[in-house]
């Protein structure tokens, strides 16, 4: 019999916090003694984690693994959708690439299997853990997907969990929302919610007690807590639903203007997370060339679709734009990824991997030529650098489609134990690596930043702040805020009933 106890966290919509309060309670339970892991059944997004074993899952469960104090592993996002085009995914089971299928396809083709692969990975992490939180997708009441969907209410049922529906009050009508989703809920999914979180709440909550008060008495479901809006949370975001978060310091005066073009199909971007903590950065993202203005630094974050990104740069005239700064030595470039493909001669792409572009001309700032291919790299990376009088040992993951080779000459970036990575001019302006977390690594960004400041005639910062040590803060603070502000012990309890009644409806 397994032995672990799940609590469920569903929203009323996308981006309602499910994955923060997912976290929090991560965190919670954890700090409480106990062995805990997250577990998404069916994660779509771009944002992506490598595990130990060089397996890929969503960033989310991978974050909300590091919050629990466990490693993170393919059980805990057993299935990962990739977007690369419209209506168009990549499918990963178990941390490696299965296809690519349209979304009907999925829909009608895959469920049955789909249903197996959960079941499987959940029954090995209850076997292996003694609390498992799991996060829903969405909303619970897409009546239109509910038969075949693998993400809500059947995995509650097939967990036997306990559900806490979560609500964002700064979308505005949140009590319409809640009460929406409860009544388009069929009875049995209905009487499984045992309660509602209001999350990221402003200001005075004796204002909000009314609606409270009649929520309560109009559904029966007892508000389990009212969360307040947590500033400056720097824990990484599952998709690109809030990048609208990121526009906050657009107008921001700073010495250091640092742009980060923002393409259609742009992935991991949390990857420039760490420059929104430092004191002298202003971080913009760019879609259009009136946007770009003269930054000190910009930066090709990754891409699900590499091709389509790269026709998006040219077709914007981001591309002539971004050669131009380079030319002038006026601005660092840095691509990561997708980026630093983009930042080649050109991309190949014959076998229609990621897109149905078979050939584009790159940016021409590295001397290297990109080809597609269908096997994928993933995995975690560890190497030494030397940059600005500094030899610095640099971690990070590796997520690709593409190999890249070399037409010159190279300059690699990264020294390996085997091998070599990414490219690094002489003058350490342009740089471009396949390392997705490498501004996550502290000394890296403090020597980047200073040279910026060098080139600019301004003073070197001395201290600069440890993202790594704010994110762990950051995961106390969310279960700091959510122990002091949502019911806890009454939800252990309601776990605790769930599973020694065992009642399972598929």
């Amino acid at each position: 019999m397994p032995k672990a106890l799940p609590l469920m966290i569903q929203g009323t919509s996308s981006d309602a916090g499910k994955s923060a309060i997912t976290t929090a309670f991560c965190r919670i339970f954890a700090q409480a003694g106990h062995k805990t892991a997250p577990f998404k059944s069916q994660n779509m997004a771009l944002n992506s984690y490598v595990t130990i074993d060089g397996k890929e899952i969503g960033r989310a469960q991978g974050v909300q693994a590091e919050a629990a104090g466990v490693l993170a592993t393919t059980d805990m996002n057993p299935i990962l959708i990739k977007p690369t085009r419209d209506s168009e995914s990549q499918i990963v089971v178990n941390g490696e690439p299965y296809k690519n299928m349209k979304a009907m396809a999925y829909r009608k083709e895959f469920f049955d299997e789909g249903l197996r692969i959960i079941g499987e990975s959940y029954s090995r992490l209850a076997d292996a853990y003694e609390r498992i939180v799991i996060e829903g997708a969405g909303s619970p009441a897409e009546i239109n997907l509910n038969d075949r969907e693998l993400v809500n209410m059947r995995v509650a049922r097939l967990t036997n969990a306990p559900v806490i529906l979560v609500a964002d009050i700064e979308r505005g009508g949140v009590f319409a929302s809640l009460v929406g989703t409860l009544q388009l809920l069929e009875p049995q999914d209905r009487d499984r919610v045992i309660g509602v979180i209001i999350n990221r709440f402003r200001g005075d909550v004796t204002l909000l007690e009314p609606g409270l008060e009649w929520f309560e008495e109009y559904t029966g479901k007892p508000v389990l807590g009212v969360v307040p809006f947590i500033p400056d949370l720097w824990i990484d975001a599952e998709d690109s639903l809030i990048l609208h978060r990121y526009q906050g310091q657009r107008e921001t005066p700073r010495d250091i203007d640092i742009a980060v073009i923002r393409y259609p199909r742009i992935s991991n971007f949390t990857d420039v997370d760490p420059f929104f903590v430092e004191p002298d950065c202003r971080m913009r993202f760019v879609t259009r060339l009136e946007e770009l203005g003269e930054p000190d630094l910009i930066i090709l974050p990754g891409s699900k679709n590499t091709l389509e990104d790269l026709q998006f740069l040219r077709e914007t005239g981001l591309a002539d734009r971004i050669q131009e700064r380079h030319r002038e030595g006026k601005t660092y470039v840095i691509g990561l990824c997708g980026g630093y493909q983009m930042l080649g001669g050109s991309i190949h792409d014959p076998d229609g991997v990621e897109s149905p572009l078979r050939e584009l001309v790159g940016l021409g700032l590295i001397p290297m030529v990109t080809t597609m291919e269908p096997r994928k790299t993933t995995l975690l990376s560890r190497g030494t650098a030397s940059f600005a009088g500094g030899q610095l040992v640099l971690e990070g993951y590796e997520i690709h489609m593409g190999q890249s080779v070399y037409t010159e000459n190279d300059a690699p970036f990264i020294q390996l134990e085997d091998r070599s990575d990414g490219y690094c001019a002489e003058d350490r302006q342009l740089i471009g690596t396949y390392f997705h977390g490498l501004f996550h690594n502290d000394d890296f960004r403090t020597l980047l930043l200073n040279a910026i400041r060098t080139k600019k005639g301004l003073e070197p910062l001395a201290d600069r702040p440890s993202f790594v040590a704010l994110r762990e803060q950051g995961y106390d603070l969310l279960a700091d805020t959510v122990r002091q502000h949502v019911k806890v012990e009454v939800i252990e309890e309601q776990m605790r009933l769930y599973q020694e009644n065992e009642v399972h409806v598929r």
